[in-house]
């Protein structure tokens, strides 16, 4: 399957994207850790503490978010299947505040 990185998570991996072999039965979750075990740099990016994938992390399997999917991040996925993963982006207030700080000093 190939797995599709997108925003700062491109410039960590120094890829657009790479191919992973995932056993039958393998699903979303077991993907996304063996993105991290290629890439240890996304660990502490994506995951918490307790290995859970953060909420703000944009994620979609063939352009579905998997989180509205009825098994969610536990989904099985298909050799032919593709998931992307986003940067989150940030909600603009830190920019609005860099905007307004250049222009007013």
């Amino acid at each position: 399957m190939r797995v599709d990185f997108y925003g700062t998570y491109r410039l960590i991996t120094k890829t657009k994207a790479i191919e992973f072999e995932i056993p039958q039965g393998g699903t979303i979750r077991d993907i996304l850790h063996a993105v991290t075990i290629h890439f240890p740099a996304l660990r502490d990016e994506m995951f918490d503490e307790r290995t859970n994938l953060y909420a703000y992390i944009p994620i979609y399997i063939n352009g579905r978010n998997p989180r509205l999917l009825k098994d969610g991040l536990d989904t099985i996925i298909k050799p032919e299947d593709v998931l992307s993963i986003f940067s989150p982006i940030s909600s603009g207030r830190i920019n609005v505040e860099d905007v307004n700080q250049s222009v007013t000093g």
